[in-house]
């Protein structure tokens, strides 16, 4: 995917008309004032900051949810999960996904999100200032099972489980129908009510397009098609959106083709979520940065997948974006060293390859320069 200035009210809204199920005016006046705003103040002048001159990019790590649901086997034990997100929260990272709501026998990986987000209530690094755990949330029962839950722990005086929630929209048919069981109007349709019940409890929602470029089923999206279920998450209330290029088949053309088109229609948009099944989403990234992309959906050791897309590979590999945007001058707040570290960590603890080029090199210079450290002991 590639994520987050958000969509302006406009004529594009009439292309989809939702029932009157939103959220209350001032529901929406909060929601609007949440909408994201830089917080970086940086303004380094730093000659090898040629291009970014220290402005600030977002990092929405994806690993503990996106990267994880599509392992196969036995489910990861929570305690794992438990430690990858303390270990990315101690790096830098302060937006995570780390579960969702969804049905156990079609996700089993998802099926501790319950038990997970208590336990997060304990854990220091997840509970400063900043920091955010957004769950997905793809229908009424799975936010009504989060509120469940939510009054469950209400009584303890630990606080709420989580602020944010997120919705998706794949922007075709036929991947709606695969991965959702229905068509991209009837979800539009039911996710109004969805968003508008989590605003006026008092969540921030984050809302998700797939397979922005690409169907694996049907070939090229229409960038109008991307357009408009982008535009009708806008309308609902969700305080920011992400393009996703889940098949991972977009390039430098195509994404800036598709972001200038966007924004002729009036789509303002500068975040996005990449996958890189054929290695071109570090360029497409790059490409993007002048033209205000500052939000980029990522993940550690490249975790994750599309059990609805064949062939595609794991997320882009936060590692790899984290070094391409500081060594561009860009500023993100996370410690790439720690970072590597937690991809190397995660990729034994789970038995698999680490999808990070820069994360394997670091660490294998790393296990260098503690061999020569102890052989001078």
């Amino acid at each position: 995917m590639v994520s987050r200035s958000l969509l302006r009210q406009g004529a594009r809204l009439a292309r989809y008309s939702s029932p009157q199920l939103g959220p209350s005016p001032s529901a929406v006046a909060v929601v609007r004032q949440q909408r994201y705003k830089s917080t970086s103040t940086s303004t380094s002048s730093s000659p090898h900051m040629p291009h970014g001159n220290g402005r600030f990019i977002n990092i929405v790590e994806v690993g503990p949810r996106d990267g994880l649901q599509n392992i196969s086997g036995a489910p990861v034990p929570t305690d794992i999960k438990l430690e990858l997100i303390r270990r990315l929260f101690q790096s830098g990272v302060k937006v995570m996904e780390v579960g969702s709501f969804v049905r156990a026998d079609k996700v089993p990986q998802m099926a501790d999100t319950p038990q997970l987000l208590p336990m997060l209530r304990d854990m220091p690094e997840a509970r400063g200032k900043d920091i955010h755990l957004p769950v997905l949330i793809p229908n009424m029962r799975g936010l009504d099972n989060l509120l469940k839950l939510e009054e469950a722990h209400s009584g303890d005086g630990k606080g709420r489980l989580t602020d944010e929630i997120s919705v998706f929209v794949p922007a075709s048919d036929a991947f709606c129908r695969a991965n959702n069981g229905t068509t991209v109007d009837a979800l539009l349709a039911s996710l109004p009510a969805v968003v508008s019940k989590a605003i006026n409890h008092g969540y921030r929602v984050r809302g998700y397009v797939s397979v922005v470029m690409t169907d694996p089923y049907s070939g090229k999206v229409p960038v109008e098609a991307v357009n408009r279920v982008t535009a009708a998450l806008d309308g609902m209330g969700c305080y920011e959106m992400s393009l996703g290029d889940t098949t991972g088949e977009g390039d430098v053309l195509s994404w800036v083709g598709m972001w200038e088109g966007l924004r002729k229609e009036g789509v303002d948009m500068d975040k996005v979520a990449a996958h890189d099944t054929f290695s071109s989403a570090l360029a497409s990234i790059t490409a993007l940065l002048p033209l205000g992309l500052r939000t980029i959906d990522s993940s550690v050791a490249g975790l994750g997948g599309c059990p609805y897309s064949p062939g595609a590979t794991g997320n882009v590999a936060t590692e790899d974006v984290v070094r391409l945007l500081h060594t561009l001058g860009y500023e993100t707040g996370i410690d790439l060293d720690k970072l590597a570290e937690t991809g190397g960590w995660v990729s034994e603890k789970l038995g698999r390859r680490n999808d990070s080029n820069v994360g394997r090199a670091m660490e294998a210079r790393r296990r260098v320069k503690e061999t020569r450290v102890s052989a001078s002991i």
